[in-house]
This record gives structure tokens, sequence and C-alpha cells, in this order.
């Protein structure tokens, strides 16, 4: 990287940093209102079972002990003032420091989507290249269509369908879970075994996007007169395709990359519910239906931050590889 690109990384990145700050302030203020305004009541959430029977005395204490009855303008700022500090408090939900749920939980996330979306980018840009090599060939045409019919279905639905082939019908891999029913420990093997099916779905989920954006892509870019120069110069066909075409064609694949990550953690949330996967997704809806502000302000944080960093990334690879964009346009 040259002293000019690092500089404009860098002013890149310190602008999005400066976005971000006033962004993360109304997310998690939006959040702290709309909790407010569900018709789930904490209070009864943290009870539990014994909430049921509680005179109304009790429950006006336990309201009082967590703070349900301020105004969420100011629990909003509590949690704030002590998140900058570090303390992002305690779950009441799941009776534990907000930090270590959104931690244990975050690992098994990250890995289901950061696997799922290699193996997206990877093989969908081995069949955009298949695809784009001869336009409108049999093979073209089956690769296209089935992109575009994977791009139409639900998550959910492939989900599904995937647990009734692969789980149900075939025996070959497990329905859900993180190891198996009965284990005490945690085996790599065991995680990977169990990880092939949510991960494979999550793969099919976002796989078109990168199919049909790399199939256009080399296709405008054998088209182009620098590539068609090289094939006059005598090289072969691979050649002109793995070190000329797929270059330039591989650009639009890297602000797609930042433009994919929003989906990719919703579809993450569909697909750990639906394989019962210790990702944040459960932690989600047990925080949105007791009303667990600090857990579902930190939750969303999260999300917000992870989605701002795909976008960064994009933008920064555009940048560096791209000598037609400027970090400045960006």
């Amino acid at each position: 990287m040259t002293a000019p690109s690092a500089r404009g990384a860098a002013r890149l990145a310190g602008r999005r940093l400066l976005y971000a700050v006033p962004l993360l302030l109304t997310v998690t203020f939006a959040v702290f209102a709309l909790a407010a305004a569900s018709p789930f009541d904490p209070v009864r959430a943290y009870a539990g079972t014994a909430g049921l029977s509680a005179d109304q005395a009790t429950l006006d204490r336990l309201a009082d002990n967590l703070g349900a009855d301020r105004p969420f303008a100011a629990r909003w700022w509590d949690w704030l003032t002590a998140a900058l500090s570090g303390d992002l408090g305690d779950s009441t939900v799941f009776r534990q420091p907000v930090a270590q749920v959104v931690a244990e939980r975050m690992v098994w996330s990250a890995l289901l989507c950061v696997t799922a979306f290699a193996a997206a980018v990877l093989l969908g840009t081995a069949l955009g290249v298949l695809a784009a090599r001869r336009p409108g060939s049999l093979t073209d045409r089956a690769v296209t269509s089935a992109a575009y019919v994977l791009s139409a279905a639900p998550v959910f639905w492939i989900a599904l369908l995937a647990v009734w082939l692969f789980a149900l019908r075939l025996g070959v891999l497990p329905a859900g879970g993180l190891t198996d029913t009965g284990s005490e420990t945690v085996h790599p093997a065991d995680v990977a075994h169990h990880l092939l099916l949510p991960a494979g779905v999550l793969t099919a989920s976002q796989l078109p996007w990168f199919v049909l954006y790399v199939r256009q892509g080399v296709t405008d870019a054998l088209a182009e007169d620098p590539v068609r120069g090289a094939r006059a110069r005598g090289l072969t066909e691979r050649t002109v395709l793995l070190r000329h075409a797929l270059r330039s064609g591989l650009l639009p694949v890297l602000t797609l990359i930042g433009t994919r990550v929003p989906e990719l953690i919703t579809g993450a949330l569909l697909v750990e519910t639906v394989f019962s996967w210790p990702g944040i997704a459960a932690a989600t809806v047990s925080a949105a239906t007791s009303v667990d502000f600090r857990l579902l302000a930190a939750l969303t944080a999260c999300a917000t931050v992870a989605v701002l960093l795909g976008n960064l990334l994009a933008d920064l690879l555009t940048g560096l590889t791209d000598p037609r964009v400027s970090f400045r346009d960006l």
C-alpha cells in the first residue's frame, strides 16, 4: 500500500467513525424506546412463575429495584454512561452480566457467519466464472437458473427443507444443536459435524448474489479491449480468464461483500433458530420477549457495528483495488 493510499484509507476510516457515533446513539435510544412501548412486562418476565401469585406491592418493589418504573430515556442514559466505562450492566433474563451473555454466544454466531460467508464467496466466484466462460451455454443457463431460484427462496424454507432431507430422510447430518445429545464436552470434530448443515443453509442463502455478480462482471470484462488484446497476443483462454477478466470482474463483488452483511446477520438469526445453534438468536428473542433493555441494546449495537465494519471493508477494498475510484468519493 502506497503512502497516499494509506492516508486515504485512514481518512475514510476516520470519517466513518465520526458517522458511527451518532448512528449508534440513535440506534440504542430507539431500542429503549421500542422496548418501553412493547406490550411485554419486564417485571413479570423477571419474576417468572412467582409473579403470577405476587401481590402488587411486591411487583412495585421489584419494578423499583429493576428501574422498570423509570422513564426509558433515563434508563438509556444510565446504560450509555455505564457502557462507555465498559459496564454493559446485567441481563435480567439470563441473570448474568450482559458482556458475558454476548461473549458466550457471539463466538458461535461468528463461527457460523464467517464459515458460511467465506464458502459463499469462494463457491460463488467459482460458479460465476464457470458460467461466464461461455454465456448462453447449458452450463451458464443451469448455474444462473439455480441462482435465481435460490435467491427467491426464504432462508427458513431452505433450512426446513435441509433438515427434512439430510437429517430426517437421509440421516447423514444432525438436525440441530452444537454437540450430540448427552455430550458433556465440546469437541472440534463434533462442532464441525453439527456446523455443516446450518452453515450450508446460510451459504445457500448468500450464494446466488455472488454467482450472479461474478458472472456479470467477468462477462463484461471478457468484452473489454484489454482482454481482447490479451487474446490477440496469443495467451491461452485460461490465462486470459484468470489473470485479466477475473481481476476486473471481481471489483463489483468487493462492494457486494459489504452490502450482504445485514442480510447475512438476519439470515443467521433465522438459521440459528431453526437449528438450535447456540448463537445470539435465542438471546435476542429472549431479550425481546422479556424486555431486557440492556441486553437488547448491546445486541443491537453489535449488529450495527458489524454492518458498519462490513461497509467500511468493502469501500476500503474497492478504493485499494480499483484505480478509477478515489477514497474521497467513498
